[in-house]
């Protein structure tokens, strides 16, 4: 009875390929794991329904939703900044009609992963301002550590609320070719992208009203009711002053931040609307001044505090780090967290996991070499055209080599920046990416992707959104899926 059931599905499969083109030139990447197809080509059990709904709307209904996407992010104004463009830096988020599916069984794996790693990664930050057992212990250079861009001497000795340091995070993954998730980074500092996985939501919803439901997808809506929660415990206040420090209006996350706080119910604030007196924090307001209890800012250590940090900086305000230290106000994310996100200090999370937790990583590191190191050095040179190298403090896939697409010349012009400082870079082998479906110029097809899951840490735990953001290297062939380098997103389904 089985097999005259899956028979008739599979007739009515070719069917309904057969009236529409969208379908035909899917064309899988060797070596490649696809998220909609198996190897012998057949649709995952979690695609079905979506399939089901794209096979039975035209060619021109999905353009139009194509079109009603972009509509709705013009709107909403849902925008995000190109720095190196010549011709204009605001541009509209690109956004892919057809979501990206997870099942229960993967997305279990995943939340476990993730909180495992945060627990390891914030007890390392701990560690690392006090007693510092991991460096005497000899599992991490003492050099590597004080040698780091991202560490904050300010910030010895000091105590925050609980013990968390790391109270929101957005951690990279990636699918290999064996169909198993990978740790891309870490991003510890002002980790951003929330509001475009609540935009992609409410986007799918007018699109394709009525599947969420059908196919039980997680609901992504209460990320800002979480969030709040876990910035108002951070005060003894029944009702404490909760800001968000925004750089300002030209910041590439400002739509984020504005979204943020709209939702939470806070008011956002810029360096120059705070003061600090007393060692106390003060809002300006039209009645005078009022404290300011938890700040979730969104602003860079180096721009946090001109007395203590770049002296040149408009963007943060002078002595908050004084009062942040005396207990007067709470910072979101702890000042100093970046020094578990650099790229050089990410190929020591596995042996983090094992000496904090006693545990086997359950999401494993990319394998990473650090070119400081002249046998590893030599070894990714000789092997240029295979390897990936970033700047170990860099962001937004700004100043990346990618071997396999860069020339002769441009390779030895990177290679010889990285002998000037070596140790500011590391290389990790080209990864086949998973791919996804696209619908891109009125056909479906295979575009590769990651995914950006948000984590809220808070004194009763941690808290892992279902679902994140999708990011897709929208240019056929391409591994950048960073919007500033070309790429979109597209709604994350995490199924129950």
């Amino acid at each position: 009875m089985k097999f005259i059931q899956q028979s008739i599905y599979l007739v009515k499969y070719i069917n309904n390929m057969s009236k529409d083109h969208h379908f035909s030139s899917y064309d899988q990447l060797s070596n490649t794991w696809d998220e909609m197809y198996t190897v012998n080509a057949e649709i995952r059990d979690q695609y079905k329904t979506i399939i089901e709904i794209l096979n039975n709307t035209s060619t021109d209904t999905l353009t139009k939703k194509e079109e009603l996407s972009k509509q709705l992010f013009m709107t909403q104004g849902v925008t995000f900044t190109v720095y190196s463009d010549n011709e204009g830096i605001e541009k509209i988020f690109p956004f892919d009609i057809v979501p990206r599916i997870i099942t229960a069984v993967e997305w279990d794996k995943i939340e476990k992963g993730i909180k495992q790693r945060l627990k390891a990664l914030n007890l390392f930050i701990k560690d690392i301002y006090n007693e510092q057992f991991i460096i005497k212990d000899g599992l991490i250079p003492a050099d590597l550590i004080y040698s780091c861009p991202n560490f904050l001497r300010e910030m010895k000795g000091v105590k925050v609320p609980y013990d968390v340091y790391v109270h929101i995070s957005g951690v990279d993954l990636i699918r290999n070719n064996d169909g198993e998730f990978y740790v891309l980074e870490d991003n510890l500092r002002t980790p951003s992208g929330v509001s475009y996985m609540l935009e992609n939501r409410e986007i799918s919803k007018r699109l394709f009203p009525g599947i969420l439901p059908k196919s039980k997808v997680r609901s992504v809506s209460n990320y800002p009711n979480m969030l709040y929660k876990k910035l108002k415990e951070l005060s003894d206040l029944p009702n404490p002053n909760i800001v968000l420090l925004t750089p300002g209006i030209y910041n590439s996350a400002y739509y984020e931040h504005t979204t943020l706080a709209r939702l939470m119910g806070i008011e956002l604030v810029e360096g120059s609307d705070l003061v600090v007196k007393n060692h106390f924090v003060y809002m300006k307001t039209t009645k005078g001044l009022k404290q300011v209890d938890v700040i979730y800012r969104r602003v860079d250590d180096d721009f946090l505090d001109p007395l203590e940090f770049n002296a040149k900086s408009v963007l943060g305000v002078a002595g908050i780090m004084a009062a942040y230290r005396k207990g007067n106000v709470n910072i979101v994310n702890a000042p100093g967290t970046g020094i578990a996100d650099d790229k050089a200090i990410y190929i020591y999370v596995p042996d983090m996991i094992k000496y904090y937790l006693n545990e086997e990583p359950i999401l494993k590191n990319i394998e990473t070499y650090q070119l400081g190191k002249p046998d590893e050095f030599d070894y990714v040179v000789k092997n240029i055209k295979n390897m990936v190298i970033k700047k170990t403090d860099g962001s937004g896939g700004y100043g990346m080599l990618m071997g396999h697409e860069a020339s002769d010349a441009e390779i030895e012009d990177y290679i010889d920046n990285v002998k000037k400082k070596p140790e500011n870079f590391i290389a990790q082998p080209i990864l086949r990416l998973s791919t996804a479906p696209c619908y891109i110029n009125g056909e479906l097809s295979p575009r590769c992707i990651d995914l950006r899951p948000f984590a809220l840490s808070g004194k009763d735990g941690i808290d892992i959104c279902p679902g994140g953001l999708t990011r897709v290297a929208l240019k056929k062939g391409s591994l950048v899926v960073n919007s500033s380098q070309g790429g979109g997103s597209k709604d994350t389904w995490v199924l129950q």
